[in-house]
């Protein structure tokens, strides 16, 4: 049996395991148990029990199990062939297994639960402890704890993030377990392990040749492997390099015409349709185009906001919404995204800025501090047109790679004392989100700045905001969601690549790309990253329905004390009009939080 999940929520306290008590015989896709020192309510999952020993285990989602000996135990037995192997040696199995999963685990006679997630926690897992007794649910707001509080600590966190990245939640004492992470609880009490931490290497490349070609293959295998059992399927395309490379290889290995989804914007600046029908026809694609309104945004920002199990402010939520919602009516089951491909094998401008700013540092240290820095830090030298810009980069390049980042938090930029409510402020630290940063960057095992630059995106980027965007919008459009392009054995070849083969010069991809050279067309080779980027700022300006609703939800945080009145005010009196590209994102991100709390706080005051 292979289901998904739905719903999982478990308590579980080792004290009061009655070790006299049986679990039912027969366990159906509802699951409802309720025994001394444990209750689990589970609808959809894959569910074993094994009653000679005791031992349940509860699979989300569907790993792909690299030993051989064990996939053919797991082909025909399923979680069960796990079992052992989760009692007795959990990491080793999880560094056996790939793809998208979460497990849960309980050992009866021995009084232990033990959950686990995968490397970017696709299937998240949320817990709380209360006394002797630990909580597990499938999402933060179904943890089953006695009283629910709002964090105001959480709610700075996603003013900075625009997301509330693991291990907090929205609750206070409700935690997320971080990505490669095992949760175990028993009598002995409670640990939380890393169980996947990646390793950076410069491996040299022998044979280029037959790396391109392992790299394309594991391409095919992983699309493969998505599409084979998953009822329909079609892609997400946004005309980018990594969605016209799935949807490209979904038409091989299909030997069908693929089905592909593009969202398209009528502003300016904002659209790359044209790229979506280019790889569409290069690929022979029943190609779908949906020209995302400012009233599609009115009618759906209310259920989107909502739905996820605390805010989330990433805005291409919506437009990923609408081609879900285009699909499922189709009669899709799921949808192919390409995301991973930057993170994997460098393919964000950062990191060829990087690369400019490392041109300073080579510079001889002396003619750095008493020639350039000075004149750099000079007042008068910030005035001369030409010149400043000269300054701005000399400011820069002094930073280390993470401070750098800093400079572009809006959150930052603004300044907390003018943005937040005195009352709110000071119930929050603002240090707490920078010192998360810099355990996530300290952390990542890497010899070089682009590396450690890739695994802090791993984290940030990929498993706090963009997987969690696409899963939680699918989701609710009815549909299953894969991302072909982050399986375990793409993973390995981006662990192993030589900085010199992902960022070439200043081309961006550059292995990736020539990988595929001949199979991508040439003019989606060489585009620049756009992706399905959202102009709300310049349709919060220009559609009367879209104003009203994000200027009231604004406001609604003015009432809670989270934000001030006077920076408000002139967020859609000055800055918004000047810059809506810019400052729409804080507009967003403000009206998505208070979407959020009246759906599901809305006594939330400071």
């Amino acid at each position: 049996m292979t289901a998904r999940l739905n719903r999982l929520v478990c308590r579980f306290d080792p004290a009061q395991i009655d070790s006299s008590r049986d679990l039912p015989a027969a366990l159906s896709d509802a699951l409802d148990i309720t025994l001394p020192g444990l209750q689990l309510q589970a609808a959809g999952p894959d569910i074993r029990f094994d009653r000679s020993s005791r031992q349940l285990v509860v699979q989300i989602g569907r790993p792909t199990v690299q030993d051989p000996a064990l996939a053919s135990a797991y082909a025909s037995a399923g979680p069960s062939a796990l079992l052992d192997a989760l009692i007795n040696d959990p990491i080793g199995l999880a560094n056996s297994l790939g793809g998208r999963f979460a497990l849960l685990w309980i050992d009866l006679d021995r009084a232990r639960l033990g959950c686990l997630n995968d490397r970017f926690a696709t299937h998240p897992l949320c817990w709380a402890v209360e006394a002797s007794a630990i909580a597990v649910a499938s999402r933060a707001d179904a943890v089953p704890i006695r009283q629910r509080e709002i964090d105001p600590q959480a709610i700075f966190d996603y003013l900075y993030f625009h997301v509330i990245p693991a291990p907090r939640t929205i609750f206070r004492g409700v935690a997320r377990l971080e990505p490669g992470h095992m949760l175990s609880r028993d009598s002995v009490g409670l640990r939380d392990t890393q169980w996947w931490q990646p390793r950076f290497t410069q491996t040299p490349v022998s044979d280029i040749d037959t790396l391109k070609a392992q790299f394309v293959g594991a391409i095919r295998g992983a699309v493969e492997r998505e599409s084979s059992g998953s009822g329909r399927v079609a892609a997400f395309l946004s005309g980018g390099t990594d969605s016209s490379t799935v949807i490209g290889m979904l038409r091989d290995v299909s030997g069908e015409q693929p089905r592909g989804y593009s969202i398209g914007f009528d502003t300016a600046g904002y659209d790359e349709m044209e790229y979506a029908r280019i790889a569409a026809k290069a690929y022979g694609v029943d190609h779908r185009e949906y020209y995302i309104t400012a009233q599609d945004l009115v009618s759906h920002i209310p259920t989107v906001a909502a739905s996820y199990d605390q805010p989330f402010g990433n805005s291409s939520a919506l437009p990923a919404y609408c081609l879900g919602l285009m699909a499922r009516a189709d009669g899709y089951d799921k949808l192919l995204a390409g995301d991973g491909g930057d993170e994997l094998f460098g393919g964000n401008a950062r990191y060829a800025k990087q690369k400019v700013f490392e041109l300073y540092q080579a510079i001889p240290a002396a003619i750095r501090s008493s020639l350039i820095e000075p004149v750099a830090g000079a007042g008068w030298a910030s005035r001369i047109p030409g010149v400043s810009k000269a300054c701005s980069y000399v400011e820069q390049a002094r930073m280390s790679p993470l401070a750098r980042t800093e400079q572009y938090n809006l959150l930052q930029r603004l300044g907390q004392d003018s943005v937040l409510g005195p009352q709110f402020r000071a119930l929050t630290d603002a240090d707490a989100p920078l010192q998360l940063r810099r355990r996530v960057w300290d952390g990542v095992r890497a010899d070089t700045v682009l590396d450690h630059e890739l695994g802090f995106d791993w984290r940030f980027t990929l498993a706090d905001n963009d997987l969690p965007k696409v899963i939680g919008t699918t989701s609710l459009a009815g549909l299953d969601v894969g991302f072909p392009l982050l399986n375990e054995d793409l993973i390995a070849i981006a662990l192993s690549l030589p900085d010199a083969m992902k960022l070439k010069g200043f081309k961006l991809r550059w292995f990736f790309k020539d990988a595929l050279r001949g199979f991508l067309p040439d003019e989606i080779l060489t585009k620049k990253k756009h992706g399905f980027g959202l102009p709300f700022g310049h349709w919060a300006l220009s559609d009367p329905a879209l104003r009203t609703l994000s200027r009231d939800s604004v406001h609604g945080l003015v009432d809670r004390g989270i934000l001030q009145r006077g920076f408000v005010d002139a967020l859609f009196g000055e800055l918004l009009p000047a810059h809506p590209g810019y400052y729409g994102e804080m507009v967003w991100i403000g009206m998505m939080l208070e979407q959020w709390l009246r759906a599901n706080a809305p006594d939330t005051r400071f």
